[in-house]
């Protein structure tokens, strides 16, 4: 056998340079297939969550940042484009759990209480109070789930206010119940497989909750459509649950804008990783660091 020594010592090809186009399109590949890793990593696992409001005090506070457990409820293909805030439509995989009263509960806002659709993408956060099936009233800011007294667990107590806003009762959900925050229901919490009777005085409690259900409803003045045909009962499709904040004279809740579909719940907050003053801009970088919470840190959410 012959050997051809000049393949020995050939020097190894030096790679030619890459041109700046071709820099361009690796530089896109490479942002590209980052992206989808942690879209990926985002709707299967873990996630990340900064708290915008004070509604969940104690428990949790404004500008907490959270590691929140996406597995738990059941984990789902990526349901936003990062730094876009872009909606996907997605397909959530069966959960380990559902649901279950005293969970915080981080979610997809369904809308404000007319709307059929929020305009916007956004993630909430709060306490899961009563389940598909429950019956929840609340009489003088005193909650109670079938009958029984809800109370908080001891570290999310604060001081509740008896006072009663007059105008509540043209913002509560469902229309035309005149609820207000301290005093609402009994309401149930709609089951799949419930049955509504629907007529013409309660048409309007009804309508945005058939229209999230996905179907289009239409109140003729003698008649009400769903889908076009007449209908007097309508049957629940889905399981819901009732979402509070902790702090409940500063919460925008369940109780203004409607129960949260169990596909909507997409993970339970695990613990503090960061904490400081979200409301002033980075522009005041040292200002900001002068107000990270470390106390916070590595706090577990109950």
């Amino acid at each position: 056998m012959a050997f051809n020594f000049k393949n020995i010592f050939k020097k190894k090809e030096t790679k030619k340079p890459e041109t700046p186009s071709e820099k361009f399109w690796s530089w896109i590949k490479t942002i590209f297939w980052a992206v989808v890793v942690v879209m990926i990593i985002n709707g299967i696992a873990i996630a990340s969550f900064v708290v915008p409001t004070g509604s969940m005090e104690n428990t949790v506070m404004t500008g907490d940042f959270l590691f929140v457990n996406k597995f738990i409820y059941g984990p789902t293909t990526p349901q936003v484009v990062p730094f876009f805030n872009i909606p996907l439509p997605f397909y959530k995989f069966p959960a380990p759990k559902d649901p279950e009263k005293g969970d915080v509960i981080v979610f997809i806002f369904p809308g404000m209480r007319e709307e059929v659709k929020s305009p916007v993408f956004q993630y909430y956060l709060k306490r899961c109070v009563a389940t598909a099936g429950d019956t929840l009233q609340i009489k003088d800011n005193h909650l109670f789930i079938n009958g029984k007294e809800s109370t908080l667990p001891e570290h999310a107590v604060i001081d509740y206010s008896d006072y009663e806003d007059p105008s509540d009762k043209f913002r509560t959900f469902p229309v035309g119940m005149n609820y207000t925050r301290n005093n609402y229901g009994p309401i149930r919490i709609p089951k799949e497989g419930d049955v509504i009777k629907l007529t013409q005085e309660n048409y309007r409690e009804w309508a945005t909750f058939i229209g999230r259900e996905g179907h289009e409803i239409e109140n003729t003045g003698t008649s009400i459509l769903i889908d076009g045909k007449v209908i007097t009962k309508y049957k629940v499709e889905r399981n819901y649950c009732f979402g509070m904040g902790d702090n409940r004279d500063h919460s925008l809740d369940s109780r203004y804008w409607g129960f949260i579909p169990y596909e909507n719940v997409v993970g339970t907050p695990m613990i503090v990783y960061w904490s400081w003053d979200t409301n002033l801009p980075l522009a005041r970088l040292f200002d900001k660091f002068s107000t990270i919470r470390f106390d916070r840190f590595l706090n577990i959410i109950r």
